[in-house]
């Protein structure tokens, strides 16, 4: 269990996989969690299973405005934020030559501008109270290329050096870390399979090609994450976390 009594937390991607977990299991150990999302009726249902602890912020991360309304309304709301995690992401599948323009630059909004537009503003405000913690939600693609995932891959290759600029630049009030999942069976691994032939297939030779024999779930990761925010890592900053089941073992 961690101490989350009373912080004040924003999760990005909050209405579905990874994202959601994360905001349930801080609320469950006493945080306020402002949520963002754009399926707007999980919102609500996030909101009326927590109607004292969690609050939802309907909209598309990769806008601007998004982000300066999450900023705006938590600390219009609570006075402070504590803590931010950054689980909002995009693919963009095909081969170079076949992703629009479109597609990329929507995959890098969604995987990257995002961050930049959140932590613009969010920053200077942990900055002039207490500080606080940053997860990022990266991936194992970072490290390892699939088929049909270059927007993608690249994207998440870019919040490694991220993360290390953040840490050095916003030391010691506020640490930044990247949790980097390998297979998590949510929504949008779902939609990553659907570039093969065979997804069913693809997803079971998977889990059976790992060290641990399954595939993650959206618990594993809101575990890791946790620890991150928490004090328990208060020595821990500019890092990655690989939680891939062993994957880049083998």
């Amino acid at each position: 269990m961690y101490n989350f009594e009373n912080k004040v937390a924003i999760v990005t991607g909050a209405t579905s996989g990874m994202g959601q977990q994360i905001a349930l299991d801080l609320v469950s150990q006493g945080a306020q969690v402002l949520a963002s999302g754009r399926n707007l009726e999980k919102g609500k249902e996030l909101v009326n299973a927590h109607p004292d602890r969690m609050h939802f912020l309907p909209g598309d991360i990769k806008l601007p405005e998004i982000n300066e309304n999450l900023v705006g309304k938590a600390i219009d709301q609570f006075g402070r934020i504590d803590h931010i995690v950054l689980s909002a992401g995009q693919l963009g599948i095909g081969k170079l030559d076949e992703v629009t323009p479109e597609q990329w630059r929507d995959t890098f909004a969604t995987n990257v501008d995002a961050v930049y537009y959140l932590l613009r503003k969010a920053l200077p405000e942990m900055q002039a109270g207490n500080g606080g913690s940053v997860v990022i939600i990266g991936s194992i693609a970072a490290f390892h290329a699939f088929p049909n995932h270059p927007a993608y891959c690249a994207s998440k290759g870019a919040l490694i050096a991220l993360v290390r600029q953040l840490a050095l630049d916003y030391g010691p009030k506020v640490r930044f870390n990247l949790v980097c999942p390998a297979q998590v069976r949510t929504p949008l691994l779902e939609a990553s399979v659907e570039a093969f032939d065979n997804p069913d297939e693809i997803l079971e030779q998977t889990a059976s090609r790992l060290p641990l024999k399954r595939l993650g779930t959206s618990h594993d990761i809101s575990e890791s994450v946790l620890f991150l925010l928490s004090e328990r890592s208060s020595w821990i900053t500019g890092s990655y976390f690989v939680v891939d089941g062993g994957f880049l073992a083998t």
